[in-house]
């Protein structure tokens, strides 16, 4: 008996095994191919992990005789969990600080005001559209859910940070909405947890971020072990996501600003053999999670349990498809082009350079028309039950939801980069985040109010501050935040001390 039980235990984990080793040989082989396909300027990583998961998903499907195409299920736990927060956090580390802070206003317009947007047109369009195209059953949060998931931009193929933090900012709304109980006070609740989360979870970001800075700094684990410091990043930040998803806050958004903060103090008070291992090795992680979710995504389109489910005709169904297509390039330039416009009213007013021409703003929303597996992670956790459903409702919006995410990214991908080549040739010069010539400098340790000088001056001061953050305000906080940081935090959490401040 005992000698029965383990070979059945072993038959099992050889079943286990098998999945896995198949899954990591295709995964290097969509690196092989990426690599030598690394000159084609249409064809980008995404598209490369989608073809060949599809064709993987074909074979697999053909070897079992039409039962499944999976090597692995698709779990958005999995998703959630372990995949998206190394891409996030890696988009916080290696983010360009300081081009990102100088845009942040424009950022987060495209981001706050740009997800209820696009979220509204979606949800409004499919509720009244999708009746008429002959498909009902769908509820009033799925509709609303509908809006939210087709209104999220890919991160992997075009890294919207700001856009994606904020949608999943939404989607945390949204899930805790009540649609049967819907007033002006359930809108004005849905805005203040909008903004709880995003203020509780960015605050926790900092936190650990600093957290960390500051056990670096001080107990300089660089001196016996480069690997217990770069071992206490990743499991810091790691931490700060999980613990975020356990106070049901936004856990992207926290590891982001983790990521952010770790970069700008953190990665000075490593050693130096752990700051060049650092950037490579999140890159890497980061990477090999893109590439593992699309593989899934790929595979994901030959699901033919889900595809059996389904009871629309094909004409209904292409319907759909359509008009969600339609409703996603509608959504976004409902808001780009708006928005756009006022930012650039915004930086005339405030005497920058810096302008998002007509060319900009139609790469901005081309580029951001893409959906990838945030979606359809997004799909499965409201439509299904771990992964699994019997309701052909619910079947049809994840074969929507991949139908959506294949096309966007195959048909969009592959036309952002000749668009870009054709509209802003090699030759342009880029002017969003141009930075001014004529910045302010000063001393940074001259305090903003002194106690050693008259009153006179510091009135001055205040004045001349005052009069800065009218005309200019990004450019004024950054400044002064450049002084409060070089005076205070970099001493306390690491990192050079910079002579003068530039806007």
């Amino acid at each position: 008996m005992v000698v029965s039980e383990y070979v059945r235990n072993l038959g099992s984990d050889h079943e286990q095994v098998v999945p896995v080793t198949v899954f990591v040989a295709v995964l290097c082989l969509c690196l092989v191919i990426g690599h030598l396909l690394e000159e084609n300027r249409c064809v980008n990583e995404s598209i490369i992990a989608i073809f060949i998961g599809c064709i993987a998903g074909t074979i697999i499907l053909l070897l079992s005789k039409g039962k499944s195409s999976h090597i692995l299920t698709f779990n958005e736990e999995l998703f959630f969990i372990y995949l998206l927060p190394p891409i996030i956090f890696n988009a916080g580390f290696q983010v360009k600080k300081k081009q990102f802070f100088q845009n942040f206003l424009t950022i987060m317009s495209f981001g706050v005001i740009g997800v209820f947007i696009a979220a509204i047109i979606i949800t409004a369009g499919s509720w009244w559209l999708f009746p008429k195209l002959g498909f009902v059953g769908l509820t009033a949060r799925d509709y609303v859910a509908v809006g939210t998931i087709f209104s999220s931009t890919d991160t992997v193929c075009t890294l919207q940070v700001g856009w994606v933090c904020n949608y999943s900012l939404s989607f945390n709304c949204v899930q805790k909405l009540d649609i049967s109980r819907i007033d002006s006070r359930t809108a004005l609740h849905v805005i203040g947890d909008f903004f709880y989360l995003f203020l509780a979870s960015t605050a926790l970001g900092i936190m650990a971020g600093l957290v960390t800075s500051y056990v670096l700094k001080t107990l300089t684990f660089g001196r016996h072990s480069s690997v217990r410091e770069i071992a206490l990043m990743i499991l810091m930040a790691y931490l700060s996501y999980i613990l975020a998803e356990l106070l049901q806050l936004s856990g992207i958004l926290t590891v982001f600003f983790c990521g952010i903060l770790m970069s700008h103090y953190a990665w000075h008070n490593l050693s130096e053999n752990s700051r060049i291992t650092t950037r490579h090795l999140f890159a890497t992680m980061s990477f090999i999670a893109e590439t593992f979710i699309f593989l899934f995504v790929g595979m994901d389109a030959l699901d033919i349990e889900m595809w059996r489910m389904t009871k629309l005709s094909f004409g209904t169904s292409m319907s759909i498809y359509s008009t969600l297509i339609l409703l996603v390039l509608l959504g976004r330039a409902a808001f780009v082009f708006p928005l756009s416009v006022l930012s650039n009213y915004m930086n005339r007013r405030a005497k920058r350079t810096s302008v998002i021409t007509f060319k900009h703003q139609i790469i901005i929303w081309w580029a951001g028309l893409m959906r990838g597996a945030v979606s359809i992670a997004l799909a499965f956790k409201q439509f299904t039950y771990s992964g699994v459903t019997s309701d052909p409702i619910n079947a049809t919006m994840i074969t929507n939801t991949i139908v959506i995410v294949l096309f966007s990214t195959l048909v969009f991908g592959f036309l952002t980069k000749p668009l870009i080549s054709y509209l802003i040739p090699h030759y342009e010069t880029i002017k969003i985040g141009h930075q001014e010539s004529s910045s302010p400098r000063e001393d940074l340790n001259t305090p903003l109010i002194s106690l050693e000088e008259p009153a006179t001056s510091n009135i001055t001061r205040a004045k001349d501050s005052l009069s800065m953050l009218i005309e200019r305000p990004v450019c004024t906080i950054h400044f002064y935040w450049r002084k409060f940081d070089d005076a205070y935090m970099r001493p306390i959490f690491g990192g050079p001390v910079t002579s003068q401040s530039e806007c």
